[in-house]
């Protein structure tokens, strides 16, 4: 590429996007419309919210032209691995078919899972085993199509050196070699990691034939995404282009070169600064107004604990005292007193006027106790990581609906539906609470009634006959459950059915089923069931499931409510307002580019963070290694610089649990060689001090 590459950095302990936002307005203020002449490329759409605030901010609430903010929708996540939908360039639009949805990308591949293994056993795995074993393929598409790879190479990966039930699995895979590309020509859909790769490889392709004429920066990634890494490559060579790296150590080489494993913090940006072709010491400090928050003495000591042996980066002199300034740690007994202890934190915070407060944690656990705890004081903190579907109360109401009537209106499974806050039954929610209490007394708590309305029916009949001392009840509930029954009678009669049935009527007649019974006395059931921001989401994936269904095998009944659980599962509902603005908790992910002026970094054991490498259910590791994917290693790389940007922060709380449900744990391996660096160091009262609770 021609022209030098132009990459900066800022550091650890300055607030990247505060930083980054002063320094484009001290660069640009000598023009006012200069700013929107500018294309800045984030990895993630949150992180473009976050630095429009940032903007306000650094010009104190002023109108302002921004810059142009397009997220690069990298994906660096533990699991799962979410591609974003939005496109990375702009210009006429470029003939790519458009990605196919999650939803129906998943009934597809679940539909091909039914087909292969009913060809392969004579009998097909149940729709919601195919949709999990399809949740697993989109994750090794993703991983696959994400590394620019083929899967032409798969068959050269069984031979004999491996297990003979890895042969079994080349033979399940040509799901995906073979048969998937046809699925998506006929759907006139594309993968989205695909789809991303041709996108960017167009932009790359329109910037070498036509620089463009305004400046480009891209910010706060690095570039472990192959597309991503190509973006960054052509943005550094543009004439008016820039890179700026998060918390890039341009001391490491100082000594000579390093390989760099895959664990350490820096091997991810090392490795992107050679495929740009710049040398380390050329990188250039980003040049801002805003300070930073934590002393250098910080930033050379977790430097030195992450560092390799021979960056010889235990040379360096450090204070101890100030290294550990307005920073804490706590280890807790149990889970459920870290996660108290937190909370005291981000409580006390708000007890500042502006204070910030953030629970930084992979441990999805630990956030939500934290949340729980909160709530004692009727605060409601804001959870970047949101919370499935099937765990709103709009979604477990039609679970809870779902598994009843599949279970025949079993007494536990219906006193559930019932007393959910969304069941009403047509009248006020409390008389229908009324009746439920009754109908327990009376009905439910003896020898269970026979299957569905009808048993329930005749244990009623037979209290309500002459002279019985429950007459007057009985007949009240007789009445009540037929009310009932009229409602539900067409999910009933299909859930009962035990042929399979097309799961759009199974779909259709439990949606009227749940609206009839959500209805009151003054309030429709519609209006009741898909109201606030759970109920939206529900309604939308219920309308997205409605149009991927119709073309999907037909499903017994008893396996509706698995195959409901696993797809609601899926979805993930975040709220968008109602919570306080100035508390948070964070992801790994969500934490990038992020300050506050408290950090709590929580659940700091070993296999929660850094998290554990699962195994991966259709390669060994030699065969990931052969076949080119990344190693497991690189996202402990990827947590470990996690932490180090987040261990900057100005106040800091570092947190862990000595036992988790019962179990022993192991704190985490920079909580160790932390601690090696200050017994290293001989400041024994500091060392004490700080890690006496260890």
């Amino acid at each position: 590429m021609a022209g030098n590459p132009t990459v900066y950095s800022i550091a650890p302990g300055v607030p990247f996007l505060d930083s980054l936002a002063a320094g484009l307005l001290d660069r640009y203020s000598g023009d006012a419309f200069a700013l929107s002449d500018i294309k800045v490329f984030l990895p993630t759409r949150r992180a473009c919210r976050a630095l429009t605030e940032a903007f306000l901010r650094q010009s104190d609430g002023k109108a302002l032209l921004l810059p142009q903010l397009v997220p690069l929708g990298e994906a660096e996540q533990s699991d799962e691995t979410l591609l974003s939908e939005d496109e990375p360039l702009s210009g006429p639009a470029l003939e790519i078919p458009p990605a196919i949805s999650d939803l129906q990308r998943q009934f597809a591949l679940s539909r091909l899972i039914l087909e292969a293994e009913r060809q392969r056993l004579d009998e097909a795995p149940s729709p919601a085993n195919a949709a999990r074993l399809a949740a697993a393929l989109i994750s090794l598409l993703d991983q696959v199509e994400t590394e620019q790879l083929s899967f032409d190479g798969l068959s050269d990966l069984v031979a004999a050196d491996y297990a003979a039930h890895w042969q079994v699995t080349l033979d399940f895979l040509r799901i995906v070699t073979e048969q998937w590309p046809d699925v998506l020509a006929v759907l006139g859909c594309e993968d989205p990691a695909i789809r991303r790769n041709l996108l960017s490889a167009a932009q790359v392709e329109r910037w070498q034939n036509s620089p463009p004429a305004g400046p480009v920066y891209a910010a706060g990634s690095t570039g472990s995404i192959p597309a991503t890494a190509a973006m960054l490559e052509m943005i550094a060579h543009l004439p008016q282009g820039g890179v700026i790296l998060p918390g890039y150590d341009p001391t490491l080489e100082e000594h000579g070169p390093v390989d760099l494993p895959a664990t350490h913090p820096q091997y991810g940006m090392a490795r992107l600064i050679r495929r740009i072709g710049i040398e380390s010491g050329k990188v250039e400090p980003w040049v801002s107004s805003v300070p930073s928050r934590c002393s250098d003495e910080r930033v050379h000591l977790i430097r030195a604990a992450t560092a390799p042996p021979e960056a010889a980066a235990n040379d360096v002199d450090i204070d101890f005292s100030k290294a550990l300034n307005q920073v804490s740690f706590v280890t807790c007994p149990t889970s459920q007193e870290e996660a108290g202890v937190i909370a005291l934190a981000l409580r006390e915070t708000l007890e500042t006027p502006d204070k910030t407060a953030a629970l930084i944690t992979p441990d999805r656990t630990l956030a939500r106790r934290v949340a729980a705890e909160l709530r004692r004081w009727d605060i409601e903190i804001d959870d970047s990581a949101g919370q499935p579907l099937s765990s709103t109360p709009v979604g477990t109401y039609l679970q809870l609906l779902a598994a009843c009537f599949a279970d025949h209106l079993a007494p536990t499974q219906l006193l559930a539906l019932f007393k959910h806050p969304l069941a009403a039954g047509g009248i006020d929610a409390a008389g229908f609470r009324s009746r439920v209490r009754l109908l327990e007394r009376l009905v439910l708590r003896g020898p269970r009634p026979g299957p569905g309305f009808e048993g329930i029916e005749t244990v009623l009949k037979s209290l309500s006959a002459e002279g019985s001392p429950y007459l007057d009840d009985a007949l009240l509930l007789r009445g009540w459950v037929a009310g009932l029954q009229s409602k539900a009678a067409a999910f009933e009669t299909l859930m009962a059915n035990s042929e399979s049935v097309p799961l759009l009527d199974l779909i259709d007649t439990h949606i009227q089923c749940a609206e009839g019974l959500a209805a009151s006395g003054e309030t429709s059931g519609p209006d009741r069931l898909w109201a606030g921001e759970d109920g939206e989401a529900a309604a939308s994936f219920i309308a997205e499931l409605r149009e991927s269904a119709a073309t999907f095998p037909a499903v017994p009944g008893y396996d509706y409510p698995a195959l409901l659980d696993v797809l609601m599962s899926s979805r993930i509902v975040r709220p968008r307002f109602g919570t306080y603005p100035r508390l948070h908790i964070w992801g790994l992910l969500e934490a990038r580019m992020q300050s506050a002026d408290l950090i709590c970094l929580g659940g700091l054991n070993e296999t929660v963070w850094p998290s554990e490498p699962k195994a991966d259910p259709w390669m060994s590791r030699p065969m990931r290694d052969a076949f080119g994917l990344p190693p497991a290693e690189r996202r402990i790389g990827l947590s470990a610089h996690d932490f180090v940007q987040a261990f900057c922060a100005e106040q800091v709380m570092v947190t862990r649990a000595e036992r988790v449900e019962g179990t022993p744990t192991v704190p985490a391996r920079w909580l160790l060689r932390l601690d090696n660096v200050l017994e290293g160091g001989g400041d024994q009262r500091v060392r004490c001090a700080r890690f006496s609770d260890r």
